[in-house]
């Protein structure tokens, strides 16, 4: 049994608000590389306490989810801290370096080598977590995509911005199993209800209506359609490319010495893009996690040029009437948001 050691919770959380100037004008980013397991460990224990506490979840039990990396580093965390083994379910395209580092914390991995052919990489690995909890007495999936304990396990980080900001008016979100989004949402609208909610998805994502394509992008985007994703929350949707998203991290970086991932990325493009047309606008966005593990993809030269992130960026996004009017290959935005499932069960 993995003896619980609680007082690592002192490592998650209390992240700094921080401005960054566009050009032309300024957002607030929330810089959850602080925490030393990014901003999912929030979730990663708000899931875990609540499934103990409905005894779904018995002690020292082994956890076994599905992640593309980010959510692992908090359950790696989170499983340190409260006494349970971590299994997680990867897939081939997870970067070696963070294969290391779960290795280094003593996660088991079990790798997924082919995407499923609709729902791809999402879909196989679920697939695949079915049969080992099928195979593991006891063991508990948190289902990152629809569990509402993801979206409550950010509530803190809410009622850090409501200490850290005077006021926001607009908050852009990237969204993966829409937990953060959601979450924030629902603290921040308390003190500001008419807060504009832009959400920030991959080019090639289903989660806002969009045909599912292969992504190089991990932790933004879906194969799937997550429960957790909050439509009703939504006032705008952006798409954002991987040329895009690449660009945006490397101009961060080089202005700020602050560097992400791909959500980072995509976010940090569309805060500045509201920034710069609307300097009123008091906007505030979420950087998940650090460079670390980018380092081989996003900001390795030799890798970019391979695939092809060198090429014409979009700088305007291209604008739709509605969410699958066309399909957007580069930058696109979109002031129509819609459930996908509740379309196909209309």
């Amino acid at each position: 049994m993995t003896t619980p050691q609680p007082a690592l919770l002192q490592l998650i959380g209390g992240t700094p608000s921080v401005p960054i100037h566009t050009g032309k004008g300024w957002y607030t980013a929330k810089l959850e590389a602080a925490s030393i397991a990014g901003m999912k460990s929030r979730a990663a224990v708000s899931m875990l306490r609540a499934a103990a506490d409905r005894g779904e979840l018995a002690p020292g039990a082994t956890i076994i989810e599905s992640t593309s990396g980010t959510l692992g580093l908090g359950l790696a965390l989170a499983g340190k801290a409260l006494g349970h083994p971590v299994q997680l379910v990867v897939d081939d395209e997870l970067e070696p370096d963070l294969r290391s580092l779960f290795s280094a914390f003593g996660v088991a991995l079990d790798v997924v080598t082919a995407p499923h052919p609709t729902g791809g990489w999402q879909r196989a690995r679920l697939d695949r977590l079915a049969e080992l909890l099928a195979a593991t007495p006891g063991a508990y999936w948190p289902d990152q995509y629809d569990n509402p304990d993801n979206a409550s396990g950010y509530r803190a980080m809410g009622e850090e911005i409501l200490d850290q900001v005077d006021a926001v008016d607009v908050l852009v979100a990237s969204i993966g199993s829409g937990g953060h989004c959601a979450g924030l949402t629902r603290v921040l609208r308390t003190r500001w209800p008419r807060l504009r909610v832009i959400g920030v998805d991959a080019v090639g994502s289903r989660i806002f209506g969009q045909p599912d394509r292969r992504r190089l992008m991990r932790g933004l985007g879906s194969s799937i359609l997550p429960r957790n994703v909050a439509y009703a929350d939504f006032d705008e949707v952006h798409w954002v490319g991987a040329t895009e998203a690449v660009a945006s991290c490397r101009r961060l970086a080089a202005s700020t010495g602050i560097a992400g991932g791909w959500s980072t990325g995509a976010a940090a493009l569309v805060a500045a893009w509201v920034a710069d047309r609307e300097p009123e606008a008091r906007v505030l966005t979420v950087f998940p996690d650090g460079p670390h593990r980018y380092l081989r993809t996003i900001y390795d030269d030799e890798w970019c040029r391979a695939n092809g992130l060198f090429g014409a960026q979009t700088t305007e996004p291209t604008e739709l009437d509605a969410p699958a009017v066309a399909e957007v290959t580069g930058w696109g935005r979109c002031s129509v948001v819609r459930d996908p499932a509740a379309e196909v069960t209309a």
